[in-house]
């Protein structure tokens, strides 16, 4: 695990203090080493390129994993971050055709395999990787991203140099991108509280998109795709299935499910597991303990009652005997907490801080490594949106046969019936359709409704507003030919878990030098997944049966009838109270700071007084908060 960064300068140099530099502002990602390289191309065109590291051990923490690494067979260099799981698997293969290793990191195996197989190395791996490598000779640089978008990769570019680094920051301190607000990534953050990709918040710096390759050569910028979670031989067409074929299948996804979590288990350091006592963690416990190993399990444990989970993790520590740590927290340490979080945002997010608190507390315990249960709500049909959204479509079907006028009459009478309900704005939008909504799952997730928005960003222009929904009907796109329930589930993990959950828990684990794992959403368990039918995800009464059916009635009742509840924190006492003072300063100021012309002050005001008057949810007010901050941290 590491932060990457490289600049290429096509007839110019590459600052050696600079690049030495913009690694140290990684260093938070990678504290046990760091590394540096430049060198010069002369053919086809002069060209300078410096590779940095910062390194975290994980796998072979001998100085022979240290990074950049060449490989001296061919002249290619690599920066690399993240974890590539089977890069035993893969050495054994690479061994067998003749290949040899003088480390036993993973990073030689990205090397080794490229040399071998090019671009299609990436379909070897299964893993969370980012990494950049020069092929010396065809003077050329190859970027990649793994398939889930696990770890983030960033570039930017310009007519003299090319840069990429594994965090927004990183490159705004390159000094070749002006910290010009992107107006379009502003109104999806407006919409749903973070930013989505391939936008960032700053122009001209751009997201490589999960399962994509991006070369580059004399100054030429190419993007492919090489893999998306909805490309499979999918069997969710066929009416029935046979109880024979229902059986292989679920076998299948058993096996995958098992491989994946002590798949993650590879490591030279110990790893952990976060455990809250839901179905998720209590899932990687169960099938850890039925594969012969004895975990390592942290939970939060809250002295306020009112917020511990203490009882739900402890009693599942408890059945499967795990080596369990209470890390025992107070409120005031998690309010204490906000203002280091919040500087350590990659990009502004309205969430994000509990996943700061949570690694903040396990590593000081001394943990490196632990494995989540992120993602088995997206990938198993957790949320009640895989209820919910199916239902939208077809109420929104039923109200598009309506003439405009009735929608728009029915729709004002929504939002006067109750205007101070979120669900009847929604609701409202979604009767009036007239081209606000690109899917009613994207309104499912909304957190400032389009009329808002528009308050907010006044002079957002038709092009503004096209740029911003573009990203959005690209997953739309790709998720054409599947059944309501598995859109749901393609659409909750291109865009929810990918510019929220996987965003926040990269960059609030690393900066604390934490490896945060998610075992449920390997690429080709979660691809198997998708291709069952949709159906199979809710059926009968247990929460994702799927998974709870892989673990063979491993769970008991009061793991999987726990009401669902996420680490919560009080964000709403605190805002009327102990936050009031410095989020009404920051409202304040709107118009003075960065965001001054694009963010109306009235605007943001109006929110935190709704929210005052119990009108609104803490979190509009928060994200606008948040946001704020961020600009005045990074861009003033």
């Amino acid at each position: 695990m590491c932060g990457i960064v490289g600049i290429l300068a096509r007839r110019s140099v590459v600052p050696e203090e600079l690049l030495e530099r913009v690694t140290r502002s990684l260093a938070h990602r990678g504290p046990d080493d760091q590394g540096t390289v430049v060198f010069r191309e002369a053919i086809p065109e002069p060209v300078e390129v410096g590779f940095g590291s910062r390194r975290l051990a994980i796998l072979d923490l001998s100085p022979l994993g240290h990074q950049p690494m060449r490989d001296p067979a061919t002249g290619n260099w690599l920066v690399h971050n993240g974890e590539i799981y089977n890069f035993r698997e893969v050495r054994s293969k690479l061994e067998d055709e003749g290949a040899t290793f003088k480390s036993q990191s993973d990073t030689e195996v990205i090397l080794k395999a490229y040399a071998r197989w090019g671009e299609e190395c990436v379909l070897q791996f299964r893993g969370m990787f980012a990494f950049a490598l020069w092929d010396a000779q065809r003077h050329r640089l190859l970027m990649a991203r793994d398939p889930m978008g696990i770890k983030p990769l960033y570039y930017s570019q310009s007519d003299r140099q090319f840069a990429f680094a594994s965090e927004l920051r990183t490159l705004l301190q390159t000094e070749s991108v002006h910290p010009k607000i992107n107006q379009a990534a502003l109104l999806n953050y407006l919409a749903f509280g973070s930013v989505y990709e391939p936008d960032t918040l700053i122009e001209g710096i751009a997201a490589l998109p999960p399962g994509h390759l991006l070369t580059w050569e004399r100054g030429t910028v190419t993007t492919s795709r090489y893999w998306d979670l909805a490309a499979s031989n999918s069997v969710q067409s066929q009416p029935t299935i046979e109880g024979a074929r229902r059986t292989q299948l679920e076998r299948e996804i058993h096996s995958l499910l098992d491989d994946s979590v002590r798949m993650q288990l590879v490591s030279d350091v110990p790893v952990g597991v976060f455990l809250s006592g839901g179905i998720d963690s209590s899932s990687l416990v169960a099938i850890l303990t039925r594969g012969g190993v004895r975990p390592s399990t942290f939970s939060i444990v809250f002295r306020e009652a009112e917020y511990s989970e203490a009882e739900h993790s402890r009693a599942v520590a408890t059945l499967f005997k795990t080596d369990h740590h209470e890390l025992t927290v107070s409120q005031q340490d998690a309010l204490d907490s906000i203002p280091s979080a919040i500087a350590a945002m990659d990009q502004p997010t309205m969430d994000g801080i509990n996943t700061y608190f949570v690694s903040q507390r396990t590593r000081a315990a001394g943990v490196k490594v632990v494995l989540s249960g992120l993602g088995g709500d997206e990938v198993f049909g957790g949320y009640g949106s895989f209820r919910d959204v199916p239902r939208m479509e077809r109420f929104g079907e039923f109200w598009g046969n309506f003439p405009k006028g009735a929608r728009r009459a029915v729709s004002g009478a929504f939002e006067f019936i109750s205007p101070a309900s979120d669900q009847n704005r929604k609701l409202a939008v979604l009767i009036r359709g007239n081209g606000q909504v690109v899917h009613p799952y994207f309104l499912s997730r909304t957190l400032f409704a389009p009329k808002r928005r528009a308050q907010l960003m006044r002079f957002a222009t038709n092009d503004v507003i096209d740029r911003a929904k573009a990203p959005l009907c690209e997953s739309l796109r790709q998720a054409e030919g599947l059944d309501s329930i598995n859109r749901v589930s393609y659409l909750e993990s291109c865009c929810y878990m990918l510019n929220t959950l996987l965003r926040d828990s990269d960059v609030m684990s690393m900066a604390h030098g934490l490896e945060l794992r998610v075992p449920l959403i390997d690429h080709q368990l979660a691809q198997r997944v998708l291709a069952l039918p949709g159906s199979w995800k809710l059926e009968g009464r247990t929460p994702k049966a799927l998974l709870v059916g892989a673990l063979n009635g491993a769970l008991p009742d009061s793991v999987l009838q726990r009401p669902k509840r996420g680490f919560t924190l009080p964000f709403d006492l605190w805002m009327r109270d102990r936050l009031r003072s410095d989020i009404e300063s920051a409202m304040k100021r709107v118009s003075d700071g960065p965001l001054g012309g694009l963010l109306s002050a009235q605007g943001a005001q109006d929110v935190w007084t709704e929210f005052l008057q119990g009108g609104t949810s803490w979190s509009r007010p928060w994200a606008l908060f948040v946001l704020q901050r961020w600009c005045e941290q990074n861009l003033s």
